[in-house]
């Protein structure tokens, strides 16, 4: 492996470079890069050169595109690519409508996360640095309270091996955690001992709940062997085209259980995706 040094000012990404890295990219990990995105590419490669010691785009291309570079390199570029933006309690409409609307009526229908049967399975898909599933936590936590015997597990996946990694620390900065309500916060969250640092974390208790997991969406099966209740991909399928969409969701169908929720962002849609799902709310959909 190479390793860092003094390295010269790289030279500019040319074209044939950039449609190279974009056209790996794309079949890694379904993310188009159109040619507006080549200034945002270049300037992320470049730290990664740095650290790698090498000297041009050209001899980084001729790595990622060796074997030994796919087997070493490959997850560090798709973590620089991808984009991670998230909140706690964003897009509060969706968990209203999971506690009010779909496990009642999952529990009603299938006795889902029962006593009795496998608790209710959600799955986190995007996760980011983990504010959505530290989210359903809390919020499901609440809904157990309330229904004695209820039981859930989640499971959050990203692509990017570094949002995975500061999501399982469960550290935010106080500021983060603004749009919890804040009889949750009292609950679920502890604050750091040094209180210069104003970083707060979240309770164990919700933490044992989360199953943590790098998850490709090109892959067919995901690496999942489970039937999942409830699938949340919130504000990920908007960097893909039509084509990868649909052989996305016609998957996630597949992971659902019989009757099973889908819940996608503000901005995407299934309308044209072909995908069995039928529409019960804004941005929900259920497998038929």
């Amino acid at each position: 492996m190479r390793h860092a040094g003094h390295t010269a000012p790289l030279c500019s990404m040319n074209m044939r470079e950039f449609e190279r890295f974009s056209a790996l990219i794309y079949d890694e990990a379904g993310i188009k890069m159109p040619p507006a995105k080549k200034t945002m590419l270049e300037a992320r490669l470049q730290k990664r050169i740095k650290v790698l010691g090498m000297h041009s785009f050209q001899e980084y291309a001729d790595f990622i595109f060796s074997p030994e570079g796919r087997d070493q390199e490959m997850i560090h570029l798709i973590d620089v690519v991808t984009t991670n933006k998230t909140d706690f309690f964003r897009e509060p409409f969706h968990f209203d409508f999971l506690v009010k609307e779909v496990l009642p009526e999952l529990r009603r229908t299938r006795g889902v996360g029962e006593t009795s049967n496998q608790p209710f399975r959600i799955w986190s898909a995007g996760c980011s640095t983990g504010e959505e599933p530290y989210t359903m936590a809390m919020v499901l936590a609440e809904y157990a309270a309330a229904n004695p015997g209820f039981r859930f597990s989640i499971l959050a996946s990203d692509i990017c091996t570094q949002v995975i990694q500061k999501a399982a620390t469960a550290v935010y900065t106080e500021d983060r955690t603004d749009t919890i309500p804040l009889a949750m916060k009292k609950k679920y969250l502890m604050r750091s001992k040094d209180r210069t640092k104003s970083l707060v974390r979240i309770a164990p208790e919700l933490r044992s709940c989360i199953t943590f997991k790098r998850v490709n969406f090109m892959d067919d099966h995901f690496g999942i062997t489970d039937k999942m209740d409830v699938i949340f991909c919130r504000n990920v399928v908007i960097y893909f085209d039509k084509e990868t969409q649909a052989r996305l969701m016609h998957k996630f169908h597949r992971q659902l259980a019989a009757g099973g929720y889908l819940f996608i962002g503000h901005s995407e849609t299934l309308n044209g995706l072909g995908v069995p799902f039928g529409q019960v709310a804004n941005t929900v959909y259920r497998k038929e």
